[in-house]
């Protein structure tokens, strides 16, 4: 377990973490695939955080066991070859593009119900179907990390095409794209015959198929990645937030002798007006209010103003 690469070890943990939570919870009478699964967008109980959360509950014993299995055989090679940061962000993106592959499906099905009964139904006629059956809908949620796992198996296949691998009963090995290939043929086949067997199928597509895309674009722009995702973008950014920060405090810099400037300039004037006004009032105590100019009745007066 210890030479398990971090992302992949922390993967298999917060996994079993969230299967021990259900458990806990559910003998509570509180049921996280309710609040975590992924429902369909068009239920009640839709939220966006769900196209994460769902990847990390299971259905049970079985169905975690399959796929945490499968990321420990083949998570690990993928992250030592990829490093941890590409490997995460792989294994998420897959998993959400996994979720919206479902979601789709999920419409698909629902307006091919909905028009059994009415083939000339709307969309607005669809919403308002949906905002009526939505506690009906809200059973339509999808848990299971499969999405991301099957991008994974993917990705093992198209990085090692020619390794051999034993998968129980074959008696013999074979290589690892064939065995990608015959997932993809199953997956592909059980969508169009079993649609509703309770297995997203759809998703476990969607997932490898975001999988493969993103290979090939990382195969055709290696260094893509590293300046958009990877190392190099969090250290651009934080570059351009210490470029900002510097940037402002510059700019305070400036600003700030620019303020004292015009401070010690408005008290100088002040001052100067003050004296201006002290001689006037002198005058008058000596000459009398008459004694003075238009021009200093009118200092005087503007001095009233201020």
């Amino acid at each position: 377990m210890f030479r398990i690469p971090v992302i992949t070890k922390n993967l298999l943990i917060i996994n079993l973490l969230f299967f021990v939570a259900s458990w806990v919870f559910e003998a509570r009478g509180v049921y996280l695939s309710s609040i975590g699964g992924l429902h369909f967008f068009l239920a009640p109980d839709f939220a966006l955080y769900q196209f994460v959360t769902y990847q990390f509950l299971h259905s049970g014993f079985t169905h975690l066991f399959f796929n945490m299995f499968a990321l420990w055989m083949f998570g690990g090679v993928i992250e030592n070859v990829w490093g941890p940061r590409r490997f995460l962000f792989y294994y998420l993106v897959c998993g959400i593009f996994a979720g919206l592959m479902q979601e789709g499906a999920q419409l698909v099905h629902f307006m091919l119900v909905l028009q059994d009964s009415n083939p000339f139904i709307g969309l607005m006629q669809a919403l308002e179907v949906a905002h009526v059956y939505g506690g009906e809908l809200n059973t339509w949620t999808t848990i299971g990390a499969s999405g991301a796992v099957y991008s994974v198996l993917l990705a093992f296949g198209m990085l090692f095409p020619d390794n051999r691998i034993f998968i129980f009963p074959l008696p013999v090995p074979i290589k690892a794209k064939w065995f990608v290939m015959f997932y993809v043929a199953v997956e592909a086949f059980s969508a169009i015959t079993s649609p509703g067997d309770g297995v997203a199928h759809t998703a476990h597509l969607g997932g490898m198929l975001c999988g493969f895309l993103l290979i090939r674009y990382w195969r055709r722009h290696p260094g893509n990645f590293d300046a958009t995702v990877g190392h190099d973008f969090f250290n651009g950014m934080k570059q351009r937030f210490d470029k900002m920060k510097r940037e402002h405090q510059a700019q305070m810099k400036v600003e700030q002798p620019q303020h004292e400037n015009k401070d010690w300039e408005y008290n100088a004037r002040k001052r100067a007006n003050q004296e201006r006004i002290d001689e006037i009032l002198d005058k008058i105590r000596r000459s009398g209010y008459d004694s003075l100019t238009k021009e200093e009745k009118r200092e005087l007066f503007d001095s009233t103003k201020e």
